[in-house]
């Protein structure tokens, strides 16, 4: 993901839920998702109005050694222990039955936390990656998040386990001490292992974009939920369809970077919104 600019001043027209629903009506729709999606199973956003300031490792910092790589690593494995008992909410299940209706052609999330596809949808694009994938940067091999788990497990046996941590929205944690984390190599080459995610500094890979581009072609309207558009890797998606003509509805607590693009914006909480979109479209 490249640097991030701050957000533009416009704002796009404030809407309701019915009135995004009037203006998205009789389209077969793409849905772009972020972390405030996931705020109401208890995973917090990195930019919502109540986030504390974060500085999530880079992929530069990652990959300079093993220093860096044991702190990630160190925080990562606690945080994937509460991250891990996240379940999916009313408004990941509203997508999940908006797509059952052929409401949703396809969903793109920038989420890594899998609670899509935990709720029942199946036409997901993983924008950003999944936090539940290992790659190994040497030979390319992919594993289970689960399998490296136990194995971190045994090398670190009750590391952190009384910590008083808070977890981000990529399984990460705030966590100081990380010297004493052992760290362990890929079976198969024993090269370095890195969450299959895309860390900031790093882009997202061609081949994906170019899934989302091509799902878009049989689109007819955007719907953006919990997501401040501030990365370009999804706000990309946003130029797209205001050049295609379509109809573009942000739903987001607070301006987001899309709002001079968008047909209006719901100022309020994804759950609620979704579920009232799926009501009326769903039922």
């Amino acid at each position: 993901m490249p640097d991030t600019p701050r957000s533009g001043s416009v704002s796009a027209p404030l809407v309701s839920a019915d009135a995004a629903a009037d203006r998205l009506a009789g389209r077969r729709l793409i849905v772009l998702t972020g972390a405030g999606l996931s705020t109401d199973s208890g995973i917090p956003d990195y930019r919502g109005p109540d986030s504390p300031p974060r500085s999530p490792m880079t992929y530069d910092e990652f990959v300079s050694g093993p220093r860096a790589q044991r702190r990630y690593w160190a925080r990562s494995h606690v945080g994937w222990q509460r991250l891990g008992s996240a379940r999916p909410n009313d408004g990941h299940r509203a997508l999940a039955a908006l797509e059952s209706a052929g409401v949703v052609r396809t969903l793109i999330t920038q989420n890594v936390d899998g609670l899509h596809r935990a709720a029942g949808s199946r036409a997901v694009i993983d924008l950003h990656g999944r936090i539940d994938q290992v790659i190994c940067l040497h030979c390319g091999d992919r594993t289970g998040r689960l399998d490296l788990h136990h194995r971190l497990d045994a090398a670190n046996p009750d590391f952190a386990e009384h910590a008083d941590v808070r977890t981000a929205p990529d399984g990460d944690v705030e966590l100081e001490d990380t010297s004493g984390f052992r760290l362990v190599a890929c079976l198969r080459c024993g090269g370095t292992l890195k969450p299959d995610v895309v860390f900031f500094g790093e882009n997202v890979p061609k081949s994906r974009v170019d899934e989302v581009y091509a799902a878009m072609d049989a689109g007819g309207a955007l719907l953006v939920a919990g997501s401040s558009l501030t990365v370009m890797s999804g706000l990309r998606f946003v130029r797209h369809a205001a050049k295609l003509g379509w109809p573009i509805v942000i739903v987001n607590r607070g301006i987001t970077r899309g709002d001079p693009l968008a047909t209006g914006r719901v100022h309020a909480g994804c759950t609620e919104t979704l579920t009232a979109l799926a009501d009326r479209w769903g039922g």
